[in-house]
């Protein structure tokens, strides 16, 4: 018998009692209200324990009792055990997951819906600056940078931002957002000095053995065109020779050129413009076909009339190297088709070629530098591999991206999407 019938059971033999009793002596009425009474008196009393215990807590042994009072003070001294057996375990999580992130290397901050601090890890609190009493502060007011303060702001985190360490200047932070959580953010901040110092020095090495081998280049070109002046074509050998080793020292002097113009792209400041995009196109629509000695055509549709702000021999370079990609990747006999164009969202050239194509898994990496896709070709195509890496780095100084759509042996389609803020005049 559980407690509920047990209770129940006692006042019905206490009605039956009274009912007998009070029949016999002609008192149940008055009986009857003394047992109501008392039953009321004895579940208030009982009440008035029950909520003295659970205002303390309910802490310690509860209160001794019977009957269905005992089972519920039984039942909440579960349930506050438990409770206690849950926060104890959490709170082991908890010191775990702080001497965790304590021990991680790069800063860890964690943000609320108005970018206030709820936490911060060691890290944090050495190169961000921030101290424990800075809990509840908003970010921005600590770390005034105004590279950090638009990022936080645009609530666009696809990219990281790089700013230097409020505490050392001399140490450069990349700094990424993390959205997790009901509005909560996580901040977590590298050092990557180290990874931008070896990187200015792959720059200068580029850019000084590229200024250093020009000179050399020079002069051989000069004295291979002057030994080819004085070739009177007698000796079949030395004339291939010769124009074997013209052709790679152009080849040569090509891959000079690009690398020095990825250099400035990288390091010169910009100085830009309101270009004529309709006219630069058409210059070098023009240019194409007549450089071109092939039967491939060049089909120039202008459907917007737009300029965009920026530097004219950067977008040149980078439109030229998509034109010439796309006719060198053709066949001789098909249309390789340049449009510019207005989206929805932004303004767009767009070169689409017939020609071989390239796979998904090349894709990705063909804006990378030196990169050539691995296609058996009829034909040998030159190149240099850096063509895609400057179009990407022209990009990236116009606010624009590069969009790559291909399928092997049904050619490809490059385009260049500008953001509509850059459209000028």
């Amino acid at each position: 018998m559980n407690a509920w019938q047990k209770e129940t059971s006692i006042v019905l033999l206490l009605l039956i009692a009274v009912s007998v009793i009070g029949g016999l002596t002609g008192l149940f009425m008055p009986m009857l209200l003394a047992l109501i009474l008392f039953l009321l008196i004895y579940q208030v009393y009982q009440i008035s324990r029950f909520e003295k215990w659970i205002s303390m807590g309910g802490r310690g042994q509860y209160p001794k009792t019977k009957g269905i009072w005992e089972e519920i003070y039984y039942h909440v001294y579960r349930i506050k055990k438990n409770e206690k057996k849950r926060k104890k375990k959490l709170g082991k999580m908890i010191d775990q997951f702080r001497k965790s992130t304590e021990a991680l290397p790069d800063a860890a901050v964690v943000l609320g819906s108005n970018d206030e601090i709820e936490w911060e890890n060691k890290a944090a609190r050495e190169v961000l600056g921030l101290k424990q009493s800075d809990k509840g502060q908003r970010i921005p007011n600590l770390i005034r940078f105004p590279e950090f303060v638009s990022y936080l702001k645009s609530e666009n985190y696809n990219e990281a931002v790089i700013i230097p360490s409020p505490v050392d200047n001399l140490i450069t932070l990349e700094v990424r957002v993390v959205a997790y959580g009901a509005g909560l953010r996580l901040l977590l901040a590298q050092d990557v000095t180290q990874l931008k110092k070896m990187e200015r020095m792959r720059k200068d090495f580029v850019a000084n053995v590229s200024h250093e081998l020009r000179t050399p280049l020079t002069v051989l070109r000069g004295y291979l065109e002057t030994l080819q002046d004085m070739d009177d074509g007698n000796s079949p050998l030395l004339t291939t020779s010769f124009t074997e080793m013209q052709g790679q020292t152009e080849r040569m002097q090509h891959l000079v050129d690009d690398l020095l113009l990825l250099t400035r792209l990288e390091t010169q400041q910009k100085k830009p413009q309101c270009i004529n995009v309709p006219d630069l196109l058409s210059q070098i629509c023009k240019e194409g076909d007549t450089l071109d000695k092939t039967d491939r055509q060049i089909e120039l549709t202008l459907q917007s009339n737009a300029h965009i702000f920026g530097e004219e021999q950067e977008l040149r370079s980078a439109f030229t190297n998509l034109l010439g990609n796309a006719l060198k990747y053709s066949h001789e006999d098909s249309v390789v088709k340049v449009r510019w164009y207005e989206s929805k969202n932004s303004i767009v050239l767009e070169v689409k070629d017939q020609g071989e194509g390239i796979s998904a898994a090349d894709i990705p990496r063909v804006t990378e530098r030196f990169y050539r896709c691995e296609v058996k070709r009829n034909r040998k195509v030159n190149g240099t591999g850096l063509g895609l890496a400057i179009v990407k780095h022209v990009l990236m100084r116009h606010d624009g991206r590069l969009k790559v759509v291909s399928e092997l042996g049904k050619g490809s389609c490059f385009s260049c999407h500008f953001p509509v803020t850059r459209v000028c005049g």
